[in-house]
């Protein structure tokens, strides 16, 4: 297993993939800035603000499958591209209709947004696939712990900078602007994967397509490490992750604005990307399954503190911390991920673990939003981080596999 920090920055193609990472991150978290505020300025209403989400999840829930089936049998790259086009044209049209309605004081359709959104389901319920799939055939197999840090890192660094620059851009200019500019970055990230060369799928699947998907799920059940990995991620995002409510704590809580709460929304990813540094130098090789276990746990911890907590200074340090616990959480299992899955079935498999993962975000938004409405705000995140602690608790008790879990046990047998 290899050591040096900086081993994937030695692959051309990693460095541009980095680069398309980063600035589609940073439109996407600059976006969700936007919508939140604007959903909720508008209505008010947790609950509506967590619908968004569920309006987003269910797209990507009926199309991922199919989506990881195609990253299987055709061009990942071109997938990729057509996917981030399609969010740059849907972006750059919301942008046109925010600015027609401040140009002509016109009322804003609250459908629009939602409408968007449920767009954006569709093109990442495609992309998610292929960018996992895409990016594991960029380094050696024994780069792959570092070469997902790194991804990692790219990741946080656009959530800090996309929310920061987002609240800015709507509280110093207007929300068209904000819209305008992370269709930019979409437009960037697309031209970062044009300088990609296409990579072929080893041992490309020649099942029929619903054989194919059939295949895909049997391993990931038959796969336990695998398998409880992702499970234990999708029940505590689901019910633990309360950062969609956040408009509604820095308006009604916090009282402060669209700058302050970017702020907020960044400080996730401010903590993750810290330790994404720590973990290029020392990846956790050992006792891999319970650091996962643990981060998971202290991530409900600190959705607790969050929900307690009445200070700005206070809940962005809490909010940093969740930050670093969860991209702990995120390099071991996308690590697991990589580690476990042979390359002519990461499409499907990635498209599995979006289903749990990625669309349990969206779900748990919307779980989020409607806990909030039945037992009010405060509460609601309280028994969400409890309700995450708990599924820590079964998990060690049921996958006693996982527990036991160890990267360099595996990665001595793949070198």
């Amino acid at each position: 297993m290899q050591k040096q920090p900086f081993e994937a920055w030695k692959f051309t193609e990693f460095r541009w993939f980095i680069l398309a990472r980063f600035s589609l991150t940073m439109a996407i978290l600059m976006q969700s800035v936007l919508v939140g505020w604007l959903v909720y300025e508008y209505t008010k209403d947790p609950w509506k603000l967590g619908l968004t989400g569920l309006i987003e999840a269910i797209p990507t829930l009926v199309v991922a499958l199919y989506g990881g089936y195609l990253a299987d049998i055709y061009s990942r790259k071109k997938i990729i591209i057509t996917s981030i086009a399609s969010l740059s044209l849907a972006s750059l049209l919301l942008s046109a209709y925010i600015l027609y309605c401040q140009i002509n004081e016109a009322v804003f359709a609250l459908t629009t947004i939602y409408v968007y959104v449920a767009i954006m389901g569709i093109c990442r319920g495609f992309l998610s696939a292929s960018v996992s799939a895409f990016g594991a055939q960029l380094v050696p197999i024994s780069v792959y712990p570092n070469m997902i840090s790194w991804s990692s890192s790219a990741w946080y660094m656009g959530a800090i900078m996309g929310p920061a620059i987002g609240g800015l851009i709507y509280a110093w200019f207007n929300p068209a602007v904000a819209c305008f500019t992370f269709t930019a970055l979409m437009f960037l990230a697309m031209c970062c994967y044009v300088m990609i060369a296409s990579k072929p799928v080893a041992n490309k699947l020649t099942e029929p397509l619903m054989q194919s998907l059939k295949s895909g799920i049997v391993y990931v059940y038959r796969n336990k490490i695998l398998l409880s990995a992702i499970t234990l991620d999708l029940f505590a995002v689901l019910f633990g992750d309360a950062i969609v409510l956040l408009p509604a704590f820095a308006n009604d809580v916090l009282h402060i604005g669209a700058k302050e709460m970017g702020y907020l929304r960044a400080a996730p990813a401010l903590g993750a990307l810290a330790m994404a540094v720590v973990l290029a130098y020392h990846p956790p090789l050992k006792n891999t399954g319970k650091k996962l276990l643990l981060a998971v746990a202290g991530f409900g911890l600190c959705m607790i503190v969050f929900a307690l907590s009445k200070m700005f200074v206070l809940t962005f340090i809490i909010l940093v911390v969740a930050g670093m616990l969860d991209n702990i959480s995120v390099m071991i299992r996308s690590t697991i991920l990589q580690l476990q899955t042979p390359d002519n079935m990461r499409g499907r498999v990635a498209s599995i673990n979006s289903i749990f993962i990625g669309s349990s975000n969206e779900i748990g938004s919307f779980v989020s939003g409607s806990m909030a409405r039945a037992f009010t705000l405060i509460p609601s995140v309280i028994i969400g981080g409890l309700a995450s602690i708990t599924v820590v608790a079964v998990t060690t008790w049921k996958a006693p596999k996982l527990l036991n879990y160890e990267i360099m046990e595996r990665g001595n047998k793949l070198n």
